[in-house]
């Protein structure tokens, strides 16, 4: 059965029409981001075996609590750094149903500048 508490919630809508088309294969895998109103969460997953490759969130305790732009910039560097580390250099970003503003696109720039490709 249906989980029908997100059925109609709008970034629920939004995030199921981005991940029609935005898939994680070998080659690509997917940079997924998650936010709250406190903390941010980010995840390179393989969709194919259905596992994550590399992971990092604002709950680390090397991730000091500067601000949320700061913090949503170095979970960015973080998880770049990792995925990196895996043999990871591209990657397709999923930004989870959320507006490609501020936290998320500080995230996604972070790990940009670092060296992933998307």
């Amino acid at each position: 059965m249906a989980n029908r508490k997100f059925d109609n919630r709008p970034r629920w809508i939004r995030h199921r029409r981005v991940r029609r088309r935005v898939i994680g294969v070998d080659a690509r895998p997917r940079l997924s981001v998650f936010r709250s109103n406190k903390q941010i969460y980010a995840q390179v997953i393989d969709d194919h075996e259905g596992r994550t490759l590399a992971a990092a969130s604002s709950l680390e305790p090397e991730i000091d609590d500067a601000g949320k732009i700061d913090t949503a910039k170095h979970v960015g560097t973080t998880v770049a750094k990792r995925a990196k580390e895996q043999g990871i250099k591209k990657v397709v970003f999923d930004r989870g149903g959320y507006q490609y503003h501020g936290r998320v696109k500080a995230l996604a720039d972070a790990a940009r500048a670092e060296g992933l490709d998307f």
